[in-house]
């Protein structure tokens, strides 16, 4: 899902340079080895354009072949960390997500929403160096973390109920919520809150909280959130000790965005 995204005339678009790309996003951790035909398929391609965009992938650099099947090569990589290195919004979140991480003690992220996923952009672990929270570039599906929710409680309600619609939601905990229904009121609820806090729906014994990050217009550009254990917190302690940081942390951000 592209927000405020600037209006370009159709004639100035190389459609090879997005099917190339769109090539390149049909692997993933279920599909880490394709053919050409499962390319195709995947990408609603012919099977010859698709061999084509794939054998010029490995002409590049970015994949690999055995001559049957195809797999991206760390090349790739570069795209992801070229971003992260030359975005404004990791740089500018850093310093405050380190400030916030040494104040609570807890792990902080910076995040965005991408189509139906939570990409993290920006992480401070936690000073108690509990091994959780979320590396930069990590991706998750949006349903399940704290961040997906105040981002699309962010959009009109048009955007977000096509995209709940859209939306596979999957089971990860016993917890995890995969009600369309349900889900479309806890957004809701969190745009008239001005922020969520989610229960082990990813993991097991994790809580989040999250706001999101707007500029001074009052578009959305991401979400600030928190990590920590469900049994650090009463909800009343995460309302008026956690809360207030992260709240304080977006709206010093709003003017430098």
């Amino acid at each position: 899902m592209r927000s405020n995204a600037m209006q370009i005339d159709r004639r100035d678009i190389i459609d090879g340079l997005g099917r190339g790309l769109k090539v390149m996003e049909a692997f993933d951790v279920a599909h880490p080895r394709l053919t050409p035909s499962e390319v195709a398929e995947r990408t609603q391609m012919t099977r010859t354009a698709a061999r084509r965009y794939l054998l010029s992938l490995v002409h590049f650099g970015y994949a690999d072949s055995d001559g049957k099947r195809f797999w991206l090569q760390p090349r790739v990589l570069r795209l992801g960390q070229n971003f992260l290195g030359s975005a404004r919004l990791p740089r500018l979140v850093q310093p405050v997500l380190q400030q916030i991480s040494q104040h609570l003690g807890e792990n902080v992220n910076a995040s965005v929403l991408d189509d139906h996923d939570v990409i993290y952009l920006a992480r401070s672990p936690s000073q108690r160096g509990q091994a959780i929270g979320f590396p930069a570039s990590t991706r998750v599906p949006a349903h399940l973390v704290t961040p997906g929710v105040v981002i699309l409680s962010t959009y009109p309600e048009e955007v977000r109920d096509a995209w709940i619609d859209e939306h596979l939601f999957t089971a990860q905990t016993p917890h995890t919520l995969t009600d369309p229904a349900r889900f479309r009121e806890h957004v809701r609820t969190a745009g008239q809150l001005g922020y969520w806090i989610t229960d082990q729906q990813l993991e097991i014994g994790q809580c989040g909280l999250a706001v999101p990050v707007r500029d001074g217009r009052g578009d959305c550009h991401g979400a600030l959130s928190l990590t920590f254990p469900s049994d650090s917190y009463s909800s009343r302690q995460i309302l008026d000790q956690l809360l207030p940081s992260l709240q304080e942390a977006s709206l010093s951000l709003r003017a430098l965005i």
